[in-house]
């Protein structure tokens, strides 16, 4: 893909490029340089958008966890006896 810089500074993103990112008309888009040179464009997105992406889980108890954090424990400790 190529895009011109105008005098202003100024270069329009290609079609492939604003699909790929799924960007639309008003979309702002967020640019990272790295010390090696290279320019990553990545598509800012709302704190909204992220609404529903993490699943659900019901809170476990005091004694789910108490219990949890004892099979670790017994789990890392064979573990290590093992060796």
């Amino acid at each position: 893909m190529d895009s011109k810089l105008t005098e202003k500074g100024q270069m329009t993103l290609p079609k492939e490029a604003r699909d790929h990112l799924n960007l639309k008309p008003g979309d702002r888009v967020k640019i990272f340089t790295h010390p090696d040179g290279h320019v990553v464009l990545l598509p800012k997105v709302p704190i909204s958008a992220l609404k529903g992406m993490l699943k659900t889980h019901k809170h476990a108890t005091i004694e789910e966890m108490d219990e949890a954090i004892r099979a670790t424990a017994v789990e890392r400790y064979r573990g290590a006896a093992r060796k």
